[in-house]
Parts: structure tokens; C-alpha cells; sequence
């Protein structure tokens, strides 16, 4: 069952009731409807992020992990320090940056360097300038 929301606040909290077809039983889930205008308040700094700036579909799927990785790479001189501050081999570190940069190659995005890969994460929002 869909029902129109009166007002755009009511549009906020409204609600699509998804009940088993063929039954009449109390619904099993709800779901938000979401109003495609509304957006999550973003932190000042990273309003240049915001969806409607650039397009989702050209910014990589990083696991956690990576991220992680990526930022403790950015942040040290080289992959050995890295990997001591991770505690992890620098041949880990290596595979996590080799897919990461196959992840930004995959959507458009290359980035060869080690520049060009802080200004990806600067663009997509893993660090930010404040930080360094």
C-alpha cells in the first residue's frame, strides 16, 4: 500500500507498508520513503562532496580496509612505515594499493601516483586538507 504524503514534512516520515501479497497479516517490514530532494546534513568542509556536485557512480567502492590502508599510506614516508603503523606486511600494503588503483582505473578515475591518489581521497572524501 502507497499513500500520497500531504505535505513534504509528512513526505519525511512517511512510510511504504510492504505486506506478502495474497495475505492480510501485519506488515513484516517498513521501509522510509526517502525524498530524493532531502539530503543528510554534510560538515561544512565537505560540501564540494555533496551528491548532486558529482555524479555517485564515479567514485570506487573502497572497503574499510582499504581506506584505512590508503590514508596510513598517505600519511607515512613509505609503504614500510605504513605497514609497521598497520602492523601488517608491506606486501599487504602493496596489494591494497595496487587495488585500489585498479578500483579508481575501473570508474574512470586513474591514479598512478601517489599525488594523484590523495587528491582522489580528497575528492571523494576520505581525508581532508584541515588534516595534513
Amino acid at each position: 500500500m502507497i499513500f500520497a504524503p500531504a505535505s513534504r514534512a509528512a513526505a519525511r516520515i512517511h512510510q511504504e507498508v510492504i505486506i506478502a501479497p495474497g495475505t492480510e497479516e501485519p506488515p513484516l517490514h517498513r521501509r522510509p520513503q526517502h525524498d530524493p530532494r532531502s539530503h543528510f546534513p554534510l560538515d561544512p568542509r565537505h560540501r564540494h562532496l555533496h551528491a548532486g556536485n558529482r555524479p555517485p557512480s564515479r567514485r570506487p567502492d573502497l572497503s574499510r580496509r582499504e581506506v584505512e590502508v590508503l590514508v596510513a599510506w598517505l600519511r607515512s614516508e613509505s609503504k614500510e612505515e605504513a605497514a609497521r603503523t598497520l602492523f601488517i606486511s608491506v606486501s599487504t600494503v602493496s596489494s591494497h594499493v595496487a587495488r585500489i588503483r585498479a578500483k579508481y582505473e575501473s570508474v574512470g578515475r586513474a591514479a598512478n601516483t601517489k599525488s594523484a591518489l590523495f587528491a582522489r581521497a580528497i575528492q571523494d572524501g576520505y581525508v581532508s586538507l584541515d588534516e595534513w
